[in-house]
């Protein structure tokens, strides 16, 4: 590789290079160390890079060289149960050459180009294939078949393929132009894989988390954000959302998240097992660690690493779950460079762009009819870090621009123990409506109703909260206070729930249902009891109405449920026959 020019000047992660004939994007070496980086701006015969990598000790005069290509990354057979740093460099790799921390100009394959993977064609000589078409499987894990697709920029007629064990490099298949395919191939990060047409979501995304599925459910194929402030509970939240949500895939990118919170992520995730399979989740899993002491702009290529792999499991027409924490320190990335690059600041010192990079991540999420004709889809899950927990920040409120769920968390509701910590008045779903009918169809034809009769019941709770703060709920009458306990239910029964709990960590969709129904039945007959004249303290004395907060934790969840319906049936009666 011929010298192309040298650095001019060096500002943190942003070095200024002369003679070098590069395009935007391209990827360059930079300095005596080559040190990775890419194009992201030229002016004239000056081009402006952001390095990946530390910038210590670089000076002026030194080569940079240009690869001619973009930031890309390896997509093949091996993705599956890897570990990678922002530019897909597996740590397990860097680990074994560098020790204890990440060396500068270090290099290392997104992929293995050793090791064997056995190679099944399922097309044949003579066949017509363009882009998208699947030539061959590969069974990369117990469950999780992998297809070898065509690139989506190529297309022909096969005039040989092979079957055997071969490696991610092998030829495996040859075009009559002479074209060669392998195992793997080569995506720019920034350039969204195409697809056939987009689709509506129409099923929801079950998370086994009541107050999601219940309340403010996401779509296959949507967008969610799920914003704030520190110790509320985002990373937790989106842990469980990536072990219990139902799909095939899971993407999981740490963006600037503190290094023991991501060393957390590492030591459990391949601990844990996948509830769907019983076997190792990290078989079904792809982790992208970029902590805060790493280099902002690796930050800032990490997310579009994390999503480009999420689209090459899509084309194979699996659902992808794709967990970003957090947003906001792509964002501070995104902020630092740019004042780096002396462009005029937007809003509270973010580039004016921050809006349109928050929608290009955003938009590449969705239900899509992939070139093979498979359907797949993406959801994207964003964590929001907003400074003191203030919702009025512009990554917060671009963010709610483009997504179509909100769930708020609030630092009050974890400071009093309720988890997770989601305020149900502030959070909301736009996929309710285009969800119903799969809910009726699926769930139950009254769960819809009682649904948002529960939230009707929470909000009107909240009004009555203030006139209890200052004249006491003594005050209020009968009914007002028999529907303060009955919320009260819904909140500690419904709404919360133990993450690290066996039992109750994951709740089916049924299980959901019935315990919602059980504390309507429980309201409902309460409430009739008190229009035949029973008097509140005496309706509040039943005891079904504790036993029936115990049941989510039990294992026989069935037979506790009618046994506790059964014992509330009996005490109503009794009240009723005095």
């Amino acid at each position: 590789m011929e010298v192309k020019g040298e650095i001019y000047r060096v500002s943190g992660p942003v070095v200024t290079v002369t003679g070098l004939q590069a395009k935007m994007y391209d990827l360059v070496k930079v300095g005596d160390e080559g040190l990775m980086g890419e194009v992201i701006q030229i002016l004239g015969p000056k081009t402006i890079i952001q390095v990946y990598e530390e910038t210590a000790g670089i000076k002026p005069g030194e080569p940079c060289y240009s690869t001619g290509s973009s930031l890309s990354v390896e997509l093949g057979p091996g993705l599956l149960s890897s570990i990678y740093d922002g530019v897909q460099r597996p740590l397990h790799v860097l680990l074994e050459r560098t020790g204890g921390f990440i060396g500068r100009g270090v290099t290392a394959d997104g992929l293995d180009h050793k090791k064997l993977w056995e190679f099944k064609p399922v097309a044949k000589k003579g066949d017509s294939v363009k882009g998208g078409d699947v030539i061959g499987v590969v069974q990369e894990t117990v469950n999780i078949e992998h297809k070898i697709m065509v690139p989506p920029d190529i297309s022909g007629t096969i005039s040989d393929i092979k079957s055997g064990n071969f490696t991610v490099v092998d030829t495996i298949c040859t075009l009559t132009d002479g074209t060669e395919l392998q195992m793997m191939q080569k995506w720019p990060v920034r350039r969204p894989r195409p697809v056939r047409t987009k689709l509506t979501p129409t099923r929801p995304l079950v998370t086994g988390m009541r107050i999601l599925d219940g309340l403010f459910p996401v779509a296959k194929g949507g967008t969610a954000a799920i914003p704030g402030p520190f110790g509320s509970g985002k990373t937790v939240t989106q842990q469980s959302l990536a072990k219990w949500s139902d799909t095939e895939i899971v993407v999981y990118i740490g963006c600037g998240e503190r290094g023991n919170e991501m060393a957390d992520v590492l030591s459990e995730f391949p601990e844990l097992e996948d509830p769907q399979t019983g076997r190792p989740l990290m078989e079904r899993t792809v982790l992208i660690a970029n902590t805060s002491n790493m280099p902002v702009a690796a930050r800032e290529a990490s997310v579009y690493t994390g999503i480009t792999i999420a689209e090459y499991f899509r084309d194979m027409g699996l659902d992808v779950s794709l967990m970003a924490d957090s947003t906001s320190r792509w964002a501070e990335a995104m902020r630092e460079i740019s004042s780096r690059l002396e462009e005029m600041p937007g809003e509270e010192g973010y580039p004016a762009y921050l809006s349109a990079r928050l929608a290009e991540f955003y938009e590449r999420a969705g239900v899509a009819e992939s070139l093979c004709g498979e359907t797949g889809s993406i959801t994207v899950i964003g964590a929001v870090s907003p400074p003191g927990g203030d919702f009025s920040e512009p990554v917060t409120q671009n963010t709610l621009r483009i997504v179509k769920v909100f769930w708020a968390l609030d630092a009050k509701l974890s400071q009093r123990r309720h988890f997770p910590a989601i305020n149900w008045l502030n959070s909301y779903s736009l996929y309710k409506d285009s969800l119903n009918d799969w809910f009726a169809d699926n769930v139950a034809p009254d769960y819809v109703p009682l649904r948002e009769r529960a939230m009707e019941m929470l909000q009107t709770e909240s009004e009555l909260q203030e006139i209890v703060q200052l004249v006491g709920s003594d005050a209020l009458p009968d009914d007002q206070q028999l529907l303060l306990e009955i919320t009260r239910m819904l909140r500690e029964i419904f709404l919360q729930q133990n993450a690290f709990h066996p039992v109750d960590a994951y709740s089916p969709f049924a299980q959901q249902y019935r315990i919602l129904k059980a504390i309507m039945k429980w309201g409902d007959a309460a409430m009739e009891a008190l229009k035949s004249g029973v008097p509140v303290p005496e309706i509040l004395k039943l005891e079904s109405k504790n036993v029936l907060a115990k049941v989510k934790y039990e294992e026989k969840f069935d037979e506790s449920m009618n046994a506790v319906l059964t014992q509330m049936d009996k005490e109503f009666a009794s009240l009723r026959g005095r």
